[in-house]
């Protein structure tokens, strides 16, 4: 019996030192320009994207380019229509405006001018008709201006002053407990130097008369119709010295203390050898008549 020889298996191939790395294989034996070649040809083949072929498309977006373009030219023209006409309005509204700020400088000019007028003539009936106290009147009056030794007392709001309502020294929900200064404190401070024997007073170069008025507006103060606006710098003609102590230690100025500490407004006061306080801009003079004190006797 014949013996058969065993089948011997060919050798397999042995593996590739890179076959791990595939992809890597593949991007360097297969070049990109067969995909290039490849588009390039389908692109060909399907006409140009985007543009259309047929002559119905063409007219559609023929149609649609016009009008584009032509809103574009009514909206530019419109623009430039436009423009000169609100140019012209916007300069015809800054000329009246001016026009008005200037009408309104003239009047309050000639107002002054008349004020002052009025004011002169005031003063010369005072002096001429006043007697021998015919200076000590007019100066009581205000009609005069003055000059002479005094005080200076400054009182301006808080740092932080704010808006707000409380109650306080000022007692009233009206006055805010936030270091704003109010008609009310600038009353008593004006009151108090009257007591401390100022015999003039004026207030940021407003003079004050036995007719004056101090009240607020809002949140300004007004003297004599006035707006003020802080600091409110007070003078006051009188023995400067003197002044200044009684001042202290009067129930006012005490009471400008207290607002400082706890309001934190702001104070100072300062003796000075020399003040002036202007006339009074507007003065009533009113007829008078002396009081009888007794029989066949006049004060």
């Amino acid at each position: 019996m014949s013996q058969q020889h065993p089948e011997r298996s060919s050798p397999s191939r042995p593996p590739r030192l890179d076959a791990s790395m595939s992809l890597l294989t593949n991007v360097m034996e297969h070049s990109l320009d067969d995909g290039y070649a490849e588009a390039a040809a389908r692109r060909g083949a399907e006409g140009r994207s985007g543009i259309p072929r047929t002559l119905r498309a063409k007219l559609v977006l023929a149609a649609g380019l016009v009008l584009v373009a032509l809103v574009v030219t009514l909206g530019a023209a419109q623009a430039r229509f436009e423009a000169p006409t609100e140019a012209r309005e916007r300069q015809e509204l800054v000329d009246r405006i001016q026009d008005g700020s200037r009408d309104a400088d003239d009047l309050q000019r000639s107002v002054d001018g008349l004020r002052e007028e009025v004011g002169t003539m005031q003063r010369e009936a005072l002096q001429e008709h006043g007697g021998d106290s015919g200076e000590v009147v007019a100066l009581l009056a205000g009609a005069v201006p003055v000059e002479g030794p005094g005080i200076e007392l400054v009182v301006d709001d808080a740092e932080d002053s704010g808006p707000g309502e409380g109650s306080g020294p000022r007692r009233s929900t009206g006055f805010a407990d936030t270091g704003r200064v109010r008609d009310r404190d600038l009353q008593r401070v004006v009151n108090g130097l009257w007591e401390s024997g100022a015999e003039a007073i004026s207030v940021n170069g407003q003079r004050l008369t036995a007719l004056s008025a101090i009240r607020a507006a809002g949140d300004a103060i007004l003297v004599d119709n006035k707006p003020l606006v802080p600091p409110y710098t007070l003078l006051a003609v009188g023995d400067g010295e003197r002044l200044s102590s009684r001042f202290r230690s009067s129930g006012d100025g005490r009471y400008l203390e207290v607002l400082r500490e706890n309001y934190d407004i702001r104070t100072s006061i300062s003796v000075e050898d020399r003040v002036q306080l202007p006339a009074a801009p507007s003065l009533t003079v009113r007829t008078a008549e002396p009081v009888k004190t007794g029989e066949g006797s006049t004060s």
